[in-house]
């Protein structure tokens, strides 16, 4: 289980994301490592509001703001205007701390 933000970021140097993750955070994973892909599969049927949150992300880096705005809605989250870097920190830091890694 990640511990903190830095240890999940240094996480990143690794080849995969470690096996006790919640797949939001494991699908955080892929998309920092640029698979968008991977990490899209990874939420895509899941039904938290973690996931949802995770999978608008991944729809604002694809490009797709309609549907990222839906997954938005399905999150209980705001539509994100800040950087993608500083979205990706954001809900790391979230899952993280609400204990959903």
């Amino acid at each position: 289980m990640v511990v903190s933000t830095a240890a999940f970021k240094a996480s990143l140097s690794g080849a995969s994301p470690a096996p006790a993750l919640a797949p939001p955070l494991a699908a955080l994973w892929w998309a920092a490592k640029g698979d968008w892909d991977k990490a899209h599969k990874i939420v895509q049927d899941e039904t938290t509001r973690e996931a949802a949150w995770v999978h608008a992300y991944l729809h604002r880096v694809e490009g797709d703001l309609g549907n990222a705005g839906y997954w938005y809605r399905q999150a209980g989250q705001p539509v994100a205007k800040d950087s993608l870097e500083t979205e990706w920190e954001r809900i790391a830091s979230a899952l993280i701390e609400d204990g959903k890694a």
